[in-house]
């Protein structure tokens, strides 16, 4: 019997990226806290809505954008790769934040801190409330919550932490 030598070739590992982990409650409220207006007009929506679309064209984000605030849509535009389903999204996730005054996000974070479910828990019809990551407050200092800011087109996170970068960019200004 003839033996056969194997050569060992070294196996290929495709590195993992290691999913982050999602903010804490605790993370989301001190984002609500640290992102605060002075004040909040019409030529802000447009400003902030124009850098939510700068930087959603720079990643070739497929999402929708909807400034509201006192109930009036302020701003609101498709990206190529949206779809009519983004803005169903949109209108779900920005009546979250008008009903319990915090992001989207964080309403879906409580309740599942609690060991549950916005869907099982909450009592409110899905078809016109989701609690999922994209819709954040407008919140003015010494008034409160006044509006909304949303996105949707990304996994939920990823909305949540689109519309965070942009809010944080356009209050440094």
């Amino acid at each position: 019997m003839q033996h056969q030598q194997h050569q060992q070739h070294p196996q290929q590992v495709t590195p993992r990226t290691v999913p982050e982990p999602p903010p804490s409650v605790e993370e989301l409220e001190a984002q609500e806290r640290r992102l605060v207006f002075r004040q909040f007009t019409h030529d802000d929506a447009w400003a902030l809505g124009s850098l939510l679309v700068e930087l959603a064209r720079e990643r070739r984000a497929p999402v929708a954008v909807d400034i509201h605030r006192a109930g009036q849509q302020l701003f609101h535009v498709a990206l190529p790769g949206s779809t009519p389903d983004n803005d169903a999204w949109i209108a779900r996730k920005r009546r979250v934040v008008e009903r319990y005054g915090a992001s989207s996000y964080l309403v879906g974070a409580r309740f599942r801190a609690k060991g549950t479910t916005f869907e099982d828990s909450s009592r409110l019809d899905p078809d016109t409330y989701a609690a999922h990551g994209g819709s954040f407050p407008i919140t003015v200092e010494n008034v409160g919550v006044i509006g909304t800011v949303t996105v949707s087109g990304l996994p939920q996170l990823q909305d949540h932490r689109f519309v965070v970068e942009a809010l944080e960019q356009f209050l440094k200004r």
